[in-house]
């Protein structure tokens, strides 16, 4: 018996410590992927120290990436091409709050712009974060009479410039910043977002009948819990469901934008809201597409599928077939195999900017650097 024990014990220890190697193993190439994609970065900034002069949010998502670096380097001593985009990045800075270069898209670069900030996780950015809170919070939305969440578009956040009303993408990073930065407007007269009214146009946006009170959230099981870009505007187009009616489509992107956003919100994992979204990607998952878009968006599909599974705290997902699969390991492996021999990740498909070897590529790293932090 007790040689049994010893045998079971010795077999427990060689199986945890082959886990233990096997992730220590692919941790080494996900830091190699990380390190080749931050150079390539370095290599591709422009003497003004930006990545793209006419929208910060592109060079502050780069910056952001630099940020993530596991060993935490570039905090700890931002080196001299840092600096100067952070410099050029304190330029856009407006004396409302907002940051931005050409008057466009100024929610959208102010809540990105905010996290390059947040992460450098130094005090001298404090000023500067709480102002870019300030204009968030009076970005957010009130269509209806004035207090009152009684417009399916309240409580979202919208361009702030390119067209009147809210969108889950722009709500979603207006959230993020407002998130991470809550520590550091603590004691301070910064004005913060109605999370309510947030939640509100959240639950607009999502295929939940129930939940959602408009006619057009659909309950069959191919858009069930999945969310679409703003209420009855889904960029997947539309389906006609069993019944002859007209649904909006869900897809795998803005289902994990609402997510995200629901974490950020602090719904807890049992609320009937994250748990059918939650369920319906699940169902949908796939690495070879952005799920019901193809290979439009597909970088921000994996970047914010890192960002929401990680805050989840989910391992593993369990497929409609019953499949359990490992998403970190698969993710990491998906990006090694699509990066560039220069280091760099770009999509062949040109929708929202992706053909952008900046952006695409600081997608790619900030997955990477969360999926470093699990393995």
């Amino acid at each position: 018996m007790r040689r049994i024990l010893l045998f079971l014990l010795l077999a427990s220890f060689a199986s945890q410590a082959a886990v233990k190697n096997e992730n220590a193993s692919l941790r080494n190439e996900v830091q190699h992927a990380i390190d080749k994609g931050l150079a390539s970065l370095e290599k591709t900034q422009g003497t003004n120290g930006t990545w793209n002069a006419d929208q910060p949010a592109v060079t502050a998502l780069v910056v952001t990436a630099f940020n993530g670096e596991p060993s935490g380097r570039f905090q700890k001593q931002s080196p001299e091409f840092l600096k100067k985009s952070y410099a050029y990045l304190l330029s856009c800075a407006k004396p409302d709050g907002s940051i931005y270069n050409k008057k466009e898209l100024l929610n959208y670069n102010t809540a990105v712009a905010t996290m390059a900030f947040v992460t450098a996780k130094n005090p001298e950015y404090r000023k500067t974060i709480v102002a870019a809170r300030n204009f968030l919070a009076g970005s957010q939305n009130d269509f209806g009479e004035h207090g009152k969440v009684d417009n399916v578009f309240d409580g979202g956040v919208g361009y702030g410039s390119h067209y009147d009303h809210s969108d889950l993408n722009n709500t979603l990073l207006a959230l993020e910043a407002m998130y991470y930065s809550k520590d550091l407007a603590r004691d301070t007269d910064a004005k913060d977002l109605d999370w309510q009214a947030a939640i509100h146009f959240l639950q607009s946006c999502q295929n939940l009948p129930g939940i959602n009170k408009e006619k057009w959230a659909s309950d069959d099981p191919q858009n069930k819990g999945g969310f679409i870009y703003y209420p009855e505007k889904s960029m997947a187009g539309e389906t006609t469901n069993a019944n002859g009616r007209v649904a909006f489509r869900s897809y795998g992107s803005a289902s994990y934008a609402g997510l995200l956003s629901y974490i950020y919100a602090d719904l807890k994992p049992n609320d009937p809201r994250v748990k059918a979204v939650a369920g319906w990607l699940d169902r949908n998952f796939t690495l070879e597409e952005n799920p019901g878009m193809g290979p439009q968006g597909l970088y921000y599909y994996y970047h914010t599928m890192a960002k929401a599974l990680t805050l989840s705290g989910v391992n593993t997902i369990e497929t409609s077939d019953g499949k359990k699969i490992n998403w970190r390991e698969q993710l990491a492996l998906k990006l090694i195999n699509l990066q560039k021999a220069d280091g760099s990740w770009a999509n062949e498909n040109g929708r929202w900017w992706e053909k952008d070897p900046a952006l695409v590529t600081s997608y790619a790293v900030i997955a990477l650097e969360l999926i470093h932090r699990g393995l």
